[in-house]
């Protein structure tokens, strides 16, 4: 079954249109990231999964229902913080939970839930306020858990984080993965994103790519060998001899391989000029440059 469908989907500002009929599914238990530039139309396909926005064209569905009748199995970790300042992370999420009409022993036993799922028992009892960043955001994904949605959706979520912090948060948004539920990340760092089943990547608007991060890596990426040597000339001629393309970068030459196997012949043939070098596969980050024309943060 597919926790979301998203087919023929549009949504315009005005005479601006800025989803032009997307289509993808996210099946049920899945990791998906959904990935694109700023102003690709990412923020606006979450707005009318989530009911915040209406569509002009298409259908969004949520386990074969509308955004509107789906809310409940939908938690939201935005980029902006939402949970009060002046109220403990506990008192935040019994607030939030009785908006889903918990009460009594089951909103403590789901709040309970929430703060051991989100890693943020910790420090549930001090103000929101008084947090750092990774705790916060640990209450924020605690916050979209009180309720037990099926969907955990992930706007941004390690954004502005230190990378000890963002990896932490990272290995309890895997947990939860683990545990069945249904993880939509939006993402600017493409790290995160190679550990998706499924990647769509949008750019104006427009789905660009989509498949595993290994057959978007096979598609759009290629190894390369990058040599520092110690004679330039006599290197850029012995290159020139193979046939070999390269760009000089630096004090480097680049070259660009069909698989990390083919670095070996041009390593035996430039051996006694070589300084130092690197061979390198290709990245998820190099895909998405190729396909976007973008460097992702």
């Amino acid at each position: 079954m597919n926790a979301i469908t998203v087919s023929g989907l549009r949504k315009s500002y005005g005479d601006r249109e800025v989803v032009k009929g997307i289509s993808f599914d996210v099946p049920e238990g899945s990791f998906f990231a959904f990935l694109g530039p700023n102003g690709a139309g990412k923020s606006t396909t979450i707005s009318v999964r989530c009911s915040l926005l209406p569509r002009d064209a298409g259908e969004v569905s949520v386990f074969g229902r509308p955004p509107g009748e789906s809310r409940r199995d939908i938690g939201v970790v935005f980029q902006e913080n939402m949970l009060d300042p002046r109220l403990t992370v506990r008192e935040n999420l019994r607030t939030r939970g009785s908006m889903y009409g918990l009460s009594g022993k089951e909103l403590e036993s789901m709040v309970g839930s929430a703060l051991e799922d989100a890693d943020a028992l910790g420090f549930a009892d001090l103000p929101y306020g008084t947090l750092s960043g990774g705790q916060r955001r640990r209450a924020d994904i605690a916050r979209a858990l009180v309720h037990r949605p099926r969907i955990l959706l992930l706007d941004e979520p390690t954004a502005g984080l230190d990378p000890q912090t963002r990896k932490h948060i990272w290995n309890t948004v895997l947990m939860l993965k683990d545990k069945g539920m249904t993880v939509f990340l939006t993402t600017h760092y493409m790290e995160e994103a190679a550990e998706a089943d499924d990647i769509v990547i949008i750019n104006k608007g427009e789905i660009v790519a989509h498949g595993s991060p290994s057959t978007l890596k096979d598609s759009f990426c290629t190894d390369h060998i990058s040599i520092l040597p110690r004679d330039r000339s006599l290197a850029e001629e012995y290159l020139r001899s193979q046939d070999l393309r390269y760009e000089v970068r630096g004090d480097s030459l680049y070259v660009r391989l069909g698989s990390t196997r083919d670095a070996i012949p041009i390593i035996e043939g430039m051996k006694d000029n070589i300084e130092s070098m690197e061979v390198r596969t290709g990245t998820l980050d190099d895909a998405f440059i190729a396909i976007t024309g973008e460097a992702g943060q």
